[in-house]
């Protein structure tokens, strides 16, 4: 995995735990998660702020498969945000969750919320991978930019896996002529 160097600290850092911090003349800086946490937390005033570093884990899905969650922890002014994700090579992919809370929430009752909400998206399968298909008429994702199509195409993920526009629009050929409800929601909000 190639790492990158934190502009503030030096040390070497892999991608997923960096941060592009800007400041208020137009510069921006790589920083690593440590150090972006310690900037936040001195401009806010936050003098106990812990930085906690929390191991992957790997957590079974509804089909056995096994998926490893990395985690970052960021300061956000008075709030804190909790991410959980699976890597694909040396960047976040597949599943990705987030918690919001409270700069003086305890961050492993955080993480056992967050590990919780991982597990109720993975006792549930959206889509048939082998019969290209929606299951039980409900599908959970988020949207993605498809890199691969000239202009700007989305990219779903759902259940952890890459789904073309095209290959979710056929799939819901199988439902011509049904309704359907469409809902937006932030990262950190349950679906």
């Amino acid at each position: 995995m190639a790492h990158t160097r934190c502009e503030q600290c030096g040390n070497q850092t892999p991608p997923w735990d960096t941060i592009h911090c800007g400041s208020g003349d137009g510069h921006y800086e790589l920083l690593c998660t440590s150090c972006f946490n310690a900037r936040i937390a001195e401009s806010a005033g936050f003098t106990d702020f812990e930085n906690v570093r929390l191991d992957p884990i790997e957590l079974i899905d509804c089909e056995g498969d096994a998926h490893q969650f990395h985690f970052q922890l960021r300061l956000l002014g008075a709030r804190i945000a909790l991410d959980g994700f699976e890597l694909r090579g040396e960047l976040p992919a597949g599943y990705r969750f987030q918690l919001i809370g409270e700069t003086d929430d305890d961050v492993f009752v955080l993480l056992g919320r967050l590990v919780e909400k991982i597990r109720r998206a993975l006792s549930v399968r959206h889509i048939d991978f082998h019969e290209r298909q929606i299951v039980d008429s409900t599908v959970r994702g988020r949207i993605e930019w498809d890199e691969s199509q000239p202009g700007h195409f989305p990219l779903v993920v759902v259940d952890g896996k890459e789904v073309s526009w095209a290959e979710l629009g056929g799939m819901l050929m199988s439902m011509e002529g049904w309704q359907f409800r469409l809902d937006i929601a932030d990262p950190s909000e349950e679906l």
